[in-house]
């Protein structure tokens, strides 16, 4: 599996800014909603991959 580590990268930014928006609730930037939904999409999509490698 080719993109498994660079899609592992960008999960963990897209984690970061995650949890950032939980801690720090005031500072959350006006995208989050759709950093939100992508972080979930982009993890589903690791998770079959990972399911279909075995």
């Amino acid at each position: 599996m080719k993109f498994k580590k660079p899609l592992l990268i960008v999960l963990l930014v897209l984690n970061i800014v995650v949890l950032l928006g939980q801690v720090w609730p005031e500072g959350v930037p006006p995208f989050a909603r759709k950093v939100n939904i992508t972080f979930l999409a982009l993890n589903l999509v690791f998770v079959m991959a990972s399911f279909k490698d075995k």
